[in-house]
């Protein structure tokens, strides 16, 4: 939930940050403070870095109102979100002269922007969300199924670009109506010997 910001901020662990473990939660607020927000003198962040003490929630409550966050201690996941953002704003507030040149690494080259042009090129085909997603689409538009969940979804696409489109969706609810046949003008060629059957027999 939170590994993009984390990894803008050269979060140690962002891809193992657990907010609900205690400890973890208190030592990466005193770290955010520390070293991203500074929304404290050095020496009035001596209660916060004190993560051991049971008045803990109390002191982050009020570092909360301090930097106007919306949300109060009991919307964890929530104020870190928030927190984490204001940590990037003044972040990229710190170093705007270092980050307003940089270009985008898709748009260095022209075999980037090729590369971009097809945007299956990218994925993880191991992920087992992406072949879950992949069957779950086939299942649901009738694709035969495939060893290759790339091929599978290069499929689906083709399918969804062809026949899902609006003209397309449109044209499909258009009521096509057929010409008139009359039976007694056809011959069957054959009695069955059951009107019944012989009638039915003209209509296939």
């Amino acid at each position: 939930m939170f590994r993009r910001k984390l990894t803008a901020l050269d979060y140690h662990n962002p891809a193992g940050f657990n907010c609900k473990d205690e400890t973890e939660f208190r030592n990466f607020i005193v770290w955010l403070e520390d070293q991203k927000i500074r929304h404290y003198k050095i020496e009035d962040r001596g209660n916060l870095r004190n993560i051991h003490s049971s008045d803990w929630p109390k002191f982050f409550e009020k570092y909360l109102r301090d930097v106007n966050c919306p949300f109060k201690i009991q919307d964890r996941q929530e104020a870190i979100d928030w927190l984490l953002g204001l940590a990037v704003r003044l972040e990229y507030g710190d170093n705007a002269e270092k980050y307003k040149d940089l270009v985008p690494d898709n748009s260095k080259t022209a075999d980037n922007a090729t590369k971009n042009a097809e945007p299956l090129i990218n994925l993880d085909v191991n992920n087992p969300d992406f072949k879950a997603g992949v069957m779950a689409l086939a299942n649901l538009l009738q694709i035969q199924r495939h060893d290759d969940y790339l091929v599978m979804l290069k499929a689906i696409r083709i399918l969804v670009q062809e026949r899902l489109t609006q003209d397309a969706v449109a044209k499909a609810n258009q009521t096509k109506e057929g010409l008139p046949v009359a039976l007694d003008k056809h011959i069957l060629g054959f009695d069955t010997g059951d009107a019944v059957l012989n009638e039915a027999a003209q209509i296939l």
